[in-house]
């Protein structure tokens, strides 16, 4: 099977109505991996695709544009590890060669080359995935649990009193950019625009292109200020690589980390902490000791990894995969969730995979993500800090209730309510993070998914109650007897 034509598209009709359940395919009958049931149940239609086509599979993405979805575990290590054949290089993808893929369009913002790791093989891979990879390895992993600590315990104190929450957008998206911030040497005031734009790139959406714009300019002042007055932070470590990166290879790179880490983590901590909530077997090993928190992060990493897919390779000749044949230009699409429910390596989904980081939710090969172990970090610190504050957690709807929203990449909660036993916020010297530096002038926000919020003020001075004076009990023992064990 080939893909379809640039004729088969340009005659195609305008197309069926939303609804109609013809809408989820293009021409010649090629699946969509947009519209509303790649949107409703991405697992289900990769199952379908894998029973159609087997391990890879002819697929259409936004505006009809061809690619190959790559299924099968085995199938995706080779696409990651064989770069002569699959390229991270997008100028080599054909659609966009021949002008079908225009730079308004909604993928631009993620499949535009851009001079950075991700793009590249070789030495210049080389080059700049050995600047990131150093950069990251001088953070003090101390460090980053105790501010992730701190940032968690000002969003708690933010809700605790309450008694609900909705850990989507009270905490599990702001975390993850609170904590990123910092690390890049941001000022704090930046997150929650960042949030908002961050989200909307990778949906795709029609402001995508203005979202992507806000997060450029704000790091390249971010940059500039940093070659003036540089800190132990990643982005001044960047800029004083021996490889000697320039502003703009400093700055897309940041955008990469940036963008990456608040998608991937935020996911993460959404989909760890519902899980924790609603599923009988994982609360119960985990209230039994058989899994500490580092481990049910890992299972969540198989089942539910934070990005679904990942466009993408492109293949740098005609060459054959799983049975397809592939041509030069072809872009594939790497599909991450599939593989690791590949019944090759995984013939019961229901068993657990304590200890095992052999997923794919980091991808693999060259390109494997460098920041993976700081992504854990901020998520299981996170988890960990929030439950120890409010060990009586649960879900205030009934599970059927909770909705997702999909886009090509990844699969995310839409909310996830709690109620808990109302408890006064800690004493302000145990909730102050490090004072960020001055916030210069921000461009307009873009049109943001939710409400804009306000950067998050330091707790209010107030006295506490007896949950915060005192020696706090660990969370995994007032789990165990909420559960009935002792």
């Amino acid at each position: 099977m080939t893909l379809p034509s640039e004729q088969s598209r340009a005659s195609s009709p305008a197309g069926p109505p939303p609804q109609c359940p013809a809408h989820s395919t293009g021409p010649g009958g090629i699946t969509r991996l947009y519209g509303p049931e790649a949107e409703a149940d991405p697992m289900g239609l990769y199952e379908r695709l894998r029973q159609k086509h087997g391990q890879v599979a002819p697929v259409l993405l936004h505006d009809d544009v061809p690619a190959w979805l790559v299924l099968g575990y085995r199938e995706n290590l080779d696409v990651a590890r064989t770069p002569s054949r699959f390229s991270r290089d997008s100028r080599r993808w054909i659609e966009a060669r021949e002008g079908r893929v225009a730079p308004t369009h909604p993928l631009a913002p993620i499949t535009t080359w851009q001079p950075i790791c991700v793009f590249a093989d070789g030495q210049q891979h080389e080059r700049w995935r050995g600047a990131v990879n150093d950069a990251i390895a001088r953070f003090d992993k101390r460090g980053i649990r105790r501010h992730v600590t701190q940032y968690s315990n000002q969003l708690v104190d933010q809700f605790c009193t309450a008694g609900r929450a909705d850990l989507v957008h009270d905490f599990a998206e702001q975390l993850p950019m609170m904590a990123m911030t910092q690390l890049l040497g941001m000022p704090e005031a930046y997150s929650p625009q960042l949030v908002n734009a961050g989200r909307d790139m990778i949906k795709g959406s029609e402001t995508a292109i203005a979202s992507n714009e806000f997060v450029q300019e704000t790091l390249r002042k971010l940059v500039a200020r940093k070659r003036v007055e540089p800190g132990a932070d990643f982005t001044s470590w960047l800029l004083e690589h021996p490889a000697g990166l320039s502003d703009d290879e400093v700055q897309q790179h940041l955008r990469l980390v940036l963008i990456a880490a608040f998608e991937t983590t935020a996911n993460l901590i959404a989909n760890t902490l519902k899980m924790v909530l609603t599923d009988v077997r994982f609360h119960a090993s985990l209230a039994g000791g058989h899994m500490t928190l580092p481990d049910a992060v890992e299972q969540v990493l198989w089942d539910e990894p934070p990005f679904i897919t990942i466009l993408g390779r492109w293949a740098t000749q005609d060459t054959e995969l799983a049975g397809q044949q592939i041509k030069e230009g072809d872009a594939l699409v790497m599909g991450l969730a599939a593989a690791n429910m590949d019944t090759v390596i995984r013939p019961d989904p229901d068993v657990p995979v304590h200890g095992n980081r052999s997923h794919l939710a980091f991808s693999g090969g060259q390109h494997e993500c460098p920041g993976q172990d700081v992504g854990r970090a901020i998520a299981d610190t996170g988890i960990d800090a929030l439950l120890m504050r409010l060990p009586d957690l649960t879900l205030a709807v009934e599970e059927s209730e909770l909705t997702y929203r999909s886009t090509l990449m990844s699969r995310h909660l839409t909310s996830l309510p709690v109620k808990f036993t109302p408890r006064a916020p800690l004493p302000p010297e145990e909730t102050t993070a490090p004072v960020p530096v001055p916030a210069p002038e921000l461009p307009a926000p873009v049109q943001p998914e939710r409400a804009e919020q306000p950067a998050i003020p330091a707790p209010p001075v107030r006295a506490a109650g007896p949950e915060a004076s005192g020696p706090r009990r660990s969370w995994w023992r007032s789990l165990r007897r909420l559960l009935g064990r002792r």
